[in-house]
């Protein structure tokens, strides 16, 4: 039997508003293809060293690996897979992307060299693309309105749970067998789940929550990108989330070889320790920030861009002192903090765009949300993190990948004068209205 939003009658007034039947089996099912996304992404990060190793590569390259070339064709394959989900069957169109990637990643277990892993990342990053934009529009048409932010919230626990299993059982598996085995396990697994999603959800009807929209409307493709790149206040919440992301991934995909190779920790130790660094940090934060932005927001808009704000501000101290802590416990207590505030921009932003758009412009904008904050920190924060720790050891630093981490600092002081700015914003717009 397939899960499905409600029919009409359902009573949206904000908070307290019933969940339609059906609905928390629809969140649960996102959110576990979420995890599977999110696992098979972290893979790399997890057996980093290990992968090194095996295909004699440097951190230049695993950067890469990680942050452009699978960005390229995550980014920008989301933007023409948004617009076609927006015009058709959304889970199916979710379905086939857990397929693909899923698929993906078991061939890089399969890669013999770094071209072949190239690719498969590269496949990788191409079936992820549409996984994300259409589970934030099926949340949207599923959830009533004031209860949104804390969906979103639960929905984003996927990259919370998938994180932590992808350290915990990349490692494992990787510690008890080879790093390949990792790859080819996890990534049969999510070609299963991709079947058992197509039985358990079905399509909900779009714009449910929304007066006077029109069902038959479809967005067309290029004034939907004209209105979301011309629309201030979507620009700066996707700028600001894409400086936050510099930091997140750029750290993320070299926090377990910076544990291992600066602190000392054994892959056996980071499966567990690391693991659950992650699910307290990052799962606290999901939990913790889409209720602090249901609340604040029914007070002041603006609450979208500066619980965010003062959440990194928070977060700057911390993670210098997780860079430069001399053991691997204090360092893990001081990053379990930076992940707990570095995340409560993502709900934030998530929210606010699909309350922004018109319901038939959700998932397209949705996929432009990720293609500017992606690209730039999905994209361009592991590369910037490989190369230059490259660069260091090149010029003899003793502990290259520590000083590069060091240069993330000041990516945190854009995205809180980004949010700042959008907080502003937000302020002005309230103080005109009608």
């Amino acid at each position: 039997m397939t899960a499905q939003a409600a029919p009409s009658g359902i009573d949206t007034s904000g908070g307290s508003a019933p969940l339609p039947k059906g609905a928390r089996t629809v969140l649960i099912t996102l959110c576990a293809v979420y995890v599977l996304n999110f696992l098979d992404r972290s893979l790399l990060g997890t057996l980093a060293k290990p992968i090194q190793e095996s295909l004699q590569i440097d951190d230049a390259a695993l950067g890469r690996l990680g942050g452009l070339y699978f960005a390229l064709f995550y980014c920008l394959i989301a933007v023409p897979v948004g617009w076609f989900a927006d015009r058709t069957n959304r889970v199916n169109v979710l379905v086939l992307a857990c397929a693909i990637w899923s698929g993906a990643t078991m061939a890089c277990g399969f890669a013999a060299n770094y071209p072949q892993l190239a690719i498969a990342r590269m496949t990788v990053g191409f079936g992820e693309a549409g996984g994300v934009p259409p589970s934030y529009a099926i949340i949207a048409d599923t959830i009533p309105p004031g209860r949104r932010g804390f969906a979103f919230g639960i929905y984003n626990l996927g990259p919370v749970i998938g994180a932590a299993l992808g350290v915990a059982f990349g490692a494992s598996i990787a510690a008890a067998f080879n790093w390949r085995w990792a790859f080819i396990t996890i990534g049969a697994v999510g070609v299963i789940a991709a079947v058992i999603v197509r039985l358990l959800i079905s399509e909900p009807p779009r714009g449910r929550y929304d007066t006077n929209h029109d069902t038959a409307a479809k967005a067309p493709f290029w004034p939907t990108v004209w209105m979301f790149v011309t629309n201030p206040v979507l620009m700066l919440m996707a700028l600001g989330s894409g400086a936050t992301q510099f930091v997140t991934y750029g750290l993320g995909n070299f926090a377990a070889l910076f544990l291992g190779r600066e602190k000392g920790m054994s892959l056996g130790q980071i499966a567990i320790w690391y693991s659950l660094v992650i699910l307290i940090g990052m799962g606290g934060s999901m939990l913790a920030s889409g209720r602090v932005i249901d609340r604040r927001t029914t007070v002041t808009k603006s609450a979208y861009a500066s619980v965010p704000a003062m959440a990194l501000v928070l977060a700057i101290p911390l993670y210098l002192a997780f860079v430069w802590a001399p053991s691997w416990p204090l360092a893990l207590c001081f990053l379990t903090g930076v992940n707990f505030f570095n995340y409560f921009y993502l709900s934030s932003a998530v929210a606010l765009v699909q309350e922004e758009v018109r319901p038939d412009q959700r998932v397209l904008s949705s996929a432009l949300l990720l293609l500017f904050m992606n690209f730039i920190g999905l994209g361009l924060g592991p590369t910037w993190v490989g190369w230059i720790s490259s660069h260091f050891a090149a010029q003899g630093v003793a502990h290259s990948l520590q000083a590069a981490l060091y240069t993330l600092t000041p990516f945190y002081l854009l995205a809180i004068l980004l949010f700042a700015w959008l907080a502003g914003l937000l302020r002005r717009e309230r103080s005109i209205a009608p």
